[in-house]
């Protein structure tokens, strides 16, 4: 059986440190018609419904990812489509079941009209869950739920997001006000405000403004946040984190600038206990018993489908239009996504 995928055009590490922006998709893709792999032990063949793009994506199409690439496997790491066939016993049982999943490792992508992974990767989703939402049910939604749990077990009654404008930070501002604990959302540009804000952003500041710094101080001398979820791991990141109160935790999750910040004053380290860490979704799973894990999915599925959380998408791409739409359309505010045809 043949399928259209867009492929990797190289093998393992670039090196490179550049961000997850794409002027051309030329460097790094190549749409073919291929063989479906074959399925391992324990894989399902998926017939792929819609796939997301994730700043991950392109971080790992660039060689810049936390595993290396694999000349002429299509990329794309989660989807949504209907399981297809199985290799074993399990993988078997979820034939004609409609699931989301990520692709694992030695998995085939979700940038293709089909995709392989682990079956007991794979989530069966509710049948009244959009494909918008299935498609992207795993990386930020989990990653919010999880990174969500860390800032309850602070205490703290708010806590600070850089790149707010994001569909994770959209995510988690849902679970800040349900929970009654202030977001205080960083963007670049003021005009994205008004939306946070309508969300539910107790405060939305912008980093371009010259008052920046001045509004900073007082919004945490008020609101007193000890948690900061980083997206960005720069110096604007670090300069943050230096006006929050003691025991401040800085947990960067994502490198979206590629300039290294500096941290002016590392005694902050010892006399104010404050503690930067990182946050992988992969580490979580690993780390995380499966009993807990699947409440945290059945909370994630009924929030998308009560309308408490919506995948705000911007744009779907047929595969075909992908080399050539992808860079303009990665360049709104909300997802994208593609579907095969």
């Amino acid at each position: 059986m043949k399928m259209f995928a867009l492929v990797q055009k190289h093998d393992g590490y670039s090196g490179t440190s550049e961000g997850p922006s794409i002027l051309s998709c030329e460097p790094w893709l190549e749409p073919v018609t291929i063989d479906v792999p074959k399925l391992q032990e324990g894989q399902v063949l998926i017939k792929i419904a819609m796939a997301s793009v994730n700043p991950s994506d392109l971080h790992f199409i660039k060689g810049e990812y936390g595993q290396p690439r694999v000349k002429g496997s299509p990329a794309g790491f989660e989807g949504i489509g209907e399981v297809i066939d199985g290799n074993g016993s399990y993988a078997q049982s979820l034939k004609g079941t409609r699931v989301s999943f990520v692709v694992a490792k030695g998995g085939s992508g979700t940038w293709a009209e089909y995709a392989i992974t682990d079956a007991v990767g794979c989530i069966p989703v509710l049948p009244n869950l959009r494909n918008e939402d299935g498609a992207a049910l795993i990386v930020n939604p989990l990653t919010a739920m999880a990174m969500f749990e860390l800032v309850k077990k602070t205490e703290s009654k708010s806590f600070i997001m850089t790149a707010s404008n994001s569909q994770l930070c959209k995510l988690l501002i849902g679970l800040g006000k349900d929970a009654d604990i202030s977001p205080i959302c960083i963007v670049r540009d003021a005009k994205q405000g008004d939306h946070l804000r309508k969300l539910g952003a107790t405060e939305v500041l912008d980093s371009t403004d010259t008052d920046f710094t001045k509004n900073l101080r007082a919004i945490v001398k008020n609101l007193k946040p000890r948690v900061m979820l980083d997206a960005l791991a720069n110096q604007l990141s670090a300069d943050i984190f230096m006006a929050m109160p003691n025991r401040s935790r800085w947990i960067v999750y994502g490198k979206l600038d590629t300039t290294p910040p500096v941290i002016p004053e590392m005694g902050q380290f010892v006399f104010s206990e404050k503690v930067i860490e990182g946050f992988w979704l992969v580490k979580w799973f690993r780390e995380t018993e499966i009993g807990e894990q699947m409440k945290v999915i059945k909370a994630v599925q009924e929030r998308f489908v009560s309308g408490n959380w919506k995948t705000e998408v911007s744009e779907v791409l047929k595969l075909h239009e992908v080399m050539t739409g992808l860079p303009t359309a990665l360049k709104t505010d909300a997802k994208v996504m593609f579907t095969p045809k």
